[in-house]
């Protein structure tokens, strides 16, 4: 495992970077609307940038925006520099969401060497979703989001996982058709946007808070925020949004929790 230092994480942020200006100019051209969010909105507002040690920038679309930017990336993206990656035009890519790539570097996470597809330095594209109003049908979204989710893991989860039955249950889900799961997912998405919900979340991707899931008002309303010197779109409600999410998110974690995942291979530009 490498472990990533202030230097070669400065430069990966960088190039990151390169990748949240080139959302942000498809989406304005095209009149998408995302935002910045999770820790690359938390850095914006504590920070006027990155946070020290975050190795990633996320970005957040509702579904309809987060269709038009996929349909977007086929004319308008740069093609020379980037690649915009998910289950749909990438065989064997078994994320829920989308990726935006920077060619010509190497990003290698511990335990994904043996998925079958380029893996570069990357920012996480989210596709937003509905989800029931009600509390308890909601937490039984969350289960059917856990459990597809781990399915789709399984590829990873039968090699990485610590524990040796973990590792033997991951082995009999990875069993189960890829295309299956897709199609079950995409059911999924269909029925969480037959009608406008309160709140949203992204399917493919753990939602840890008490509600199981996030307010969608919060991700209609945006409006300019300054990102490494860069203007980036942002949660106006940032306040609301973050404080649900982090608590009191001005207040920096202990040194011990300000950790940089450890990769298994890098290759910067």
């Amino acid at each position: 495992m490498i472990q990533l230092d202030e230097k070669m994480l400065r430069q990966l942020q960088m190039i990151q970077m390169e990748m949240l200006v080139e959302v942000d100019r498809i989406c304005r051209k095209c009149k998408i609307k995302y935002n910045i969010i999770a820790g690359t909105l938390l850095g914006a507002v504590r920070h006027g940038g990155y946070i020290p040690w975050d190795d990633d920038a996320d970005v957040a679309l509702l579904r309809p925006e987060y269709e038009k930017f996929r349909r977007a990336c086929k004319t308008e993206l740069d093609k020379s520099r980037f690649v915009f990656q998910d289950h749909r035009n990438t065989k064997g890519y078994r994320w829920g969401y989308g990726k935006l790539r920077r060619k010509n570097t190497l990003f290698l996470r511990e335990h994904q060497e043996h998925m079958p597809y380029m893996q570069g330095v990357f920012i996480d594209v989210f596709p937003l979703d509905g989800v029931p109003n009600n509390y308890f049908l909601r937490s039984l979204k969350n289960f059917e989001c856990f459990c597809v989710r781990k399915i789709l893991w399984s590829k990873v989860g039968k090699i990485g996982d610590k524990n040796f039955w973990k590792r033997q249950v991951y082995k009999l889900l990875d069993k189960i058709p890829e295309k299956a799961v897709f199609y079950y997912y995409h059911i999924m998405v269909h029925k969480a946007n037959e009608k406008r919900s309160r709140m949203v979340r992204i399917l493919m991707f753990p939602t840890p808070n008490s509600e199981y899931g996030y307010y969608r008002n919060w991700y209609e309303n945006s409006e300019d925020i300054v990102f490494e010197g860069k203007v980036f779109q942002g949660i106006k409600d940032y306040d609301s949004y973050l404080s649900f999410k982090f608590g009191n998110y001005m207040e920096l974690p202990p040194t011990e929790k300000r950790k940089v995942h450890p990769v298994s291979k890098i290759k910067l530009i």
